[in-house]
């Protein structure tokens, strides 16, 4: 095959990547985390709060050192319990009971938790106290129609409605009313604009976050906050450590954030401020769950609506990179910067760590030009 050929193929090997669609087909899978029961069938319409699947997890595990406390031989054990082997106990209750100098002397050894006995160890002297089981139970997030059940694993549910990806985000999932409370997409989100009527809702801003009106939202009871950038060192301040690499989503802060453009002062792109304009007032789901490595997550906000028929997949997302096709840089020194691309260079470049790579010729919004490797960007599908 002729060398142009092949660029020609490789040029083409893009996968889309963040997604900013004002209508389109949702498709959420709903799976436990381990087998259990499942409440709803294929064809049932769900509401977000629906529970849709349920089990229960086993409890941890508590390890009691009988013989250090009642000081005995680990022999002795068996015959001193006041619990049998898988008998359930409470917080309190006496599990062994040793007496010395004929009665004068009484130790007894209580259970630390609400429990069964899984283990009564002659060898060890120790006793193991399994805690209760957790209930775990699964809602629909989105609300919609169940396309697919999984027995005793979850649900598939679809619905159609605006879905939004962003750059980061801390929080895991989380329900609310939009409310756009600035104006613009370049316009911050600060301490007076967050009030007490905001209890429950899913606020949007513009170019950024600062850390006083994130920790207001927090002490007002606010779901959720979407904005355009924060500075790092004051997202690190709050959260009392640095900014992970790996994965989020499991944070406890009261609140999920999403950052739809990247660190620092940067307006949200207008088409993403144009749809939570659009949306206002209307519910939506968010989860900032994201992991920037291997298997990407992205912090994601969906909006249900039925407003328009879902769009379909333009044929240049479905081939990868044109002239033309929206992107953002993910790299420094532009990272979050948004544009378009002009040109795919076929000549390898050579770059600042000294290799030779792919690069691209993008333009900015601010009609500068700048060439960037191919690695650093990813398209956006609008």
């Amino acid at each position: 095959m002729p060398e142009d050929k092949k660029e020609a193929k490789q040029t083409y090997a893009y996968t889309p990547g963040l997604k900013i669609k004002e209508a389109m087909t949702v498709t959420k899978t709903r799976r436990l985390p381990i087998p259990g029961n499942v409440f709803v069938e294929e064809g049932d319409e769900v509401v977000t709060e629906k529970v849709v699947a349920e089990t229960r997890v086993p409890g941890m595990p508590v390890v009691v050192p009988a013989i250090m406390k009642l000081g005995i031989m680990p022999e002795s054990l068996p015959e001193l319990m006041e619990k049998k082997l898988g008998e359930q106990v409470k917080e309190g209750e006496i599990l062994a009971r040793y007496n010395m100098f004929f009665g004068l002397v009484k130790r007894v050894l209580p259970s630390p938790i609400d429990g069964t006995v899984e283990n009564i160890s002659n060898v060890t002297g120790q006793i193991i106290v399994r805690g209760k089981e957790i209930p775990v139970s699964i809602d629909a997030y989105i609300p919609g129609k169940v396309v697919e059940v999984m027995p005793n694993e979850g649900v598939i549910i679809e619905t159609s409605g605006a879905f939004i990806q962003g750059i980061f985000g801390i929080g895991g999932e989380r329900r609310g009313q939009l409310r756009v409370v600035v104006d613009s997409p370049t316009a911050p989100i600060t301490v007076e604009l967050v009030t007490q009527e905001d209890k429950g809702k899913i606020l949007v801003g513009g170019g950024v976050l600062t850390l006083e009106a994130l920790r207001k939202a927090v002490d007002v009871g606010v779901a959720g906050i979407i904005v355009g950038g924060i500075d790092s060192g004051d997202l690190m301040e709050f959260m009392g450590s640095d900014i992970g690499v790996a994965i989020t989503g499991e944070e406890e802060y009261g609140i999920t954030l999403i950052v739809t453009e990247g660190f620092g002062q940067m307006a949200m792109h207008q088409k993403t401020f144009s749809i939570f304009k659009k949306y206002a007032g209307r519910d939506a789901s968010i989860n900032g769950t994201t992991q920037i490595r291997a298997g990407v997550i992205r912090p994601e906000v969906v909006i249900p609506h039925k407003d328009a028929v879902a769009e379909t997949e333009e044929a240049a997302l479905s081939e990868g990179m044109v002239p033309g096709t929206p992107l953002r840089i993910i790299r420094n020194p532009y990272f979050g910067a948004i544009g378009k691309l002009v040109s795919l260079p076929v000549e390898l470049q050579k770059v600042e760590s000294g290799s030779y790579v792919r690069v691209l010729e993008a333009e900015l919004e601010d009609g500068s030009r700048v060439i960037v490797p191919r690695a650093n960007v990813e398209i956006i599908e609008e």
